[in-house]
């Protein structure tokens, strides 16, 4: 795509400076090591194949998060959106899930979703708790604003966090947003941020080396719970 870099200038919104995400890596229910790590624009090719299928499965919103997801990533790869960032999880090198997210100011962070590729492992609980993780202690964030766009995530966030209704409108439209205070974070952390650092050589070079891509057939199975769950 040829660029016009004058016009781009005008185009692209200023992006506040932010620290990376400081990779850890999570054992699961099943005994399998999930690093999750931050990744940059350059890796949204690959997120848009894993996230293209869910946006036509027509079970817990998968088709709403799937296309929001999807329109999001583009905007960010391509400088159409303010401040966003992405954190994945990796199990042997493949995607299992992701989270976006954004800073609405250098004080307060904006959540946009949180995407499950392998469901029954708490992955995007996990993955949630990242995302909240990197707002509150590594970019320093003093809360997040949160919306919920199914029963799931209602109970994932705003129940086990025990997060504050507020009357402010979310950006994603929907129902007003509920807010994660520092306090509340710090409050939850010790039964809901889990993980390791550092992430060993092998684990985060296995990981870095390539963003795998299951299949669409694999994907659909994964997320409608065809394989006995």
């Amino acid at each position: 795509m040829a660029v016009d870099m004058e016009l781009e200038s005008i185009l692209r919104p200023p992006e506040l400076s932010m620290v990376p995400y400081p990779p850890k890596v999570i054992t699961l229910a099943n005994g399998k090591k999930m690093v999750v790590r931050e990744v940059t624009r350059r890796d949204v090719p690959k997120l848009l194949k894993a996230v293209h299928p869910t946006m036509f499965i027509d079970k817990d919103y998968y088709n709403v998060v799937g296309a929001r997801v999807y329109a999001e990533l583009i905007a960010w790869q391509y400088y159409r959106v303010q401040n966003e960032f992405c954190i994945i999880g990796q199990v042997e090198g493949i995607l299992v899930g992701l989270v976006n997210s954004r800073l609405y100011t250098k004080e307060t962070g904006m959540s946009l979703h949180t995407l499950a590729i392998d469901r029954g492992l708490r992955i995007g609980a996990h993955l949630f708790a990242a995302k909240m993780e990197h707002h509150i202690e590594f970019l320093e964030q003093d809360d997040v604003l949160i919306v919920a766009e199914s029963p799931i995530g209602f109970r994932r966030w705003m129940t086990e966090y025990g997060l504050e209704p507020t009357g402010i409108p979310h950006e994603l439209g929907g129902a007003p947003a509920y807010r994660l205070t520092r306090e509340l974070y710090f409050n939850a952390k010790s039964r809901l941020v889990v993980g390791d650092r550092p992430v060993s050589d092998a684990l985060l070079e296995e990981a870095k080396q390539d963003i795998i891509v299951a299949d669409e057939k694999m994907i659909r199975e994964k997320i409608a719970g065809l394989k006995g769950r």
